[in-house]
């Protein structure tokens, strides 16, 4: 049943919460293909640090309620530009890439160009992946990390007087 819950869950996913090694897990934007997932990081795309020189990485999945269902260990297969699996995977994924600009060629030539990691998340088929009731019980959310953007917030100006009641 596992497996089924699995397989459902890859078809279906639009984001998943991939974390390499005791690093933080972090919510990215991926591409079901074949029984796997498709990720895309580097410059001008999301923050993965460390995912495109990693050999494993556990994966987190949702479900259509946006609970976790699945939990699964996954090999990273860096996909390399000019290769056979390039030319046939990122012209795919630059096509469900929102917000793009430019066309999905000139968004896989500036992948190529720029570095970007393209990466091959397959599950690993000897494990069994964690499903429910073995799941975790806590929610999994991590301490906010330090960023620049918060920035503390004035109180708001008002015009003329307030009465209060």
């Amino acid at each position: 049943m596992t497996s089924a819950v699995l397989e459902e869950a890859l078809k279906k996913a639009a984001l998943a919460w991939i974390s390499i090694g005791d690093g933080a897990a972090l919510a990215l934007w991926v591409m079901p293909l074949d029984g796997s997932l498709i990720v895309v990081s580097g410059e001008g795309e999301q923050f993965a640090p460390g995912l495109d020189s990693a050999s494993r990485a556990t994966m987190r999945l949702r479900g259509d309620n946006g609970a976790l269902i699945v939990i699964t260990e996954a090999t990273v297969t860096r996909l390399t530009p000019g290769s056979d699996e390039w030319t046939e995977v990122a012209p795919q994924l630059a096509a469900k890439r929102l917000n793009a600009s430019g066309t999905a060629d000139d968004v896989v030539a500036r992948w190529a160009s720029t570095g970007c990691a393209v990466v091959r998340l397959t599950p690993v088929t000897d494990e069994t992946p964690l499903a429910a009731p073995d799941l975790p019980s806590d929610s999994g959310a991590a301490e906010p990390r330090e960023t620049p953007a918060r920035v503390e917030t004035r109180r708001p100006f008002r015009l003329h007087r307030v009465k209060r009641r």
